[in-house]
């Protein structure tokens, strides 16, 4: 169990160190669409679908790493207040009964999705427009199969910490 938590923890590092070059490299091509548009009346409709792509992968992307890191979005309110041992407990419930299904969920239906895409060679519907749209929904299956592997992750932590809680 052990070498699956590690193993699934080193794998969701890597991916966010990549997602934080991608936020880098948005900023960077954000402030460049700003300046040519605004300062020498460029504009260039590849330019702004390279941004929202790369928003996207960071979207997609970091949601595993948001996991690990309890970055994400949660009501907390109540869960403060409980104790360790009860938010052990709403955790390994909230993810069986609900992360787990909605990833295998989206991992289910966006397969159609994809291949779908691949078959036809998807590109931008726009002249001037990015090819290989399909690379980009790829992402959609690869980033919930990345925040399944994380929400068991999740449940196995706090099936150990629970264990740990009981003997000590």
């Amino acid at each position: 169990m052990e070498k699956i938590i590690s193993g699934v923890d080193y794998l969701q590092e890597k991916v966010g160190i990549g997602v934080a070059y991608i936020a880098a490299l948005l900023v960077l091509v954000v402030s460049y669409d700003v300046v040519s548009r605004y300062l020498f009346s460029i504009s260039s409709l590849a330019l702004q679908e390279l941004e929202w792509h790369l928003f996207a992968i960071l979207f997609l992307l970091s949601a595993g790493w948001t996991l690990k890191h309890d970055k994400h979005v949660r009501i907390d309110l109540f869960y403060n207040k409980f104790s360790n041992k009860y938010r052990h407990i709403l955790n390994i419930v909230g993810v069986m009964i609900f992360l787990i299904p909605f990833c295998l969920i989206m991992i289910w239906a966006s397969i159609d999705f994809v291949t779908t895409s691949f078959a036809v060679g998807e590109t931008s519907p726009d002249a001037g427009g990015l090819p290989a749209r399909y690379l980009l929904k790829s992402l959609v299956p690869l980033s919930f199969f990345l925040l399944l592997l994380q929400s068991i992750v999740l449940v196995l932590k706090s099936i150990i910490s629970l264990k740990k809680e009981r003997e000590g």
